[in-house]
């Protein structure tokens, strides 16, 4: 990243940091020279983190297991909300809905409400992950769809809450990225063909097209930016 976001130093939580965004968006703050620690549900994933990267075991949907994290922090100056899971075609299924609705939705609360004593004391803030579903519906995502209409809300609600202490509460908005969680849909060619034809630039987006937004956010450069879900699609969203 060839600008400077002058956050040299700087102590940054990415939550759900192991692969996909998270990983993308904590490379960009290594690469800012930030001390980064990053989450993964499981053994498997934090040990396939980048090997440069401090990884972590964290399974939100445990509230004591979020505390005790966040406890082992001296410093807090950033907290990036990436955790998350979706279960197309299941999640019609109130258990599965349940289910990622409590990761993606309860498991960002879980982790800014801890999160904020340790950001009054730095006046950090947090970024977190919302989506183009917390506008559009979807037919085989119904919890996927809410929960990120609730993170949308979160953070919008938060970002007054927190206000008093300094904590500027942002998020962002991914449109169709090239990752993990969206591999079946790039492998569906005529689904992808809908998707890039929709989008004016024309393209799938990438990690790193999300990652430099989140660095603007968590930077000074932002100051006075509280309750924004800033979209980040390729102009998916206004086509």
């Amino acid at each position: 990243m060839a600008i400077d976001f002058g956050l040299d130093e700087k102590s940054v939580l990415v939550v759900g940091g192991t692969s996909g965004i998270g990983a993308g968006i904590a490379a960009a703050f290594a690469e800012q020279r930030a001390r980064v620690v990053v989450t993964g549900a499981t053994v498997r994933e934090v040990e396939a983190a980048d090997s440069s990267a401090d990884a972590r075991m964290l399974d939100v949907r445990d509230g004591g297991a979020v505390e005790r994290l966040i406890a082992g922090f001296d410093k807090l100056d950033v907290v990036i909300n990436c955790a998350g899971i979706i279960r197309r075609g299941a999640e019609h299924d109130p258990a599965a809905f349940a289910e990622v609705v409590d990761i993606n939705l309860n498991g960002s609360m879980r982790v800014c409400a801890s999160a904020r004593p340790l950001l009054r004391q730095s006046r950090g803030c947090i970024v977190n992950t919302a989506s183009m579903l917390s506008y559009f519906g979807g037919g085989l995502v119904p919890g996927y769809s809410a929960s990120k209409g609730g993170v949308m809300q979160l953070t919008k609600s938060l970002a007054i809450a927190y206000a008093e202490d300094g904590i500027r509460v942002n998020a962002v908005a991914p449109g169709w990225i090239a990752t993990p969680l969206t591999q079946a849909l790039q492998d569906d060619e005529g689904r992808s063909r809908q998707i890039l034809d929709r989008t004016p630039l024309r393209r799938w987006g990438t990690p790193a097209d999300v990652a430099a937004p989140v660095l603007f956010l968590a930077s000074d450069a932002a100051r006075f930016i509280t309750g924004a879900i800033l979209p980040v699609d390729g102009g998916y969203l206004v086509a």
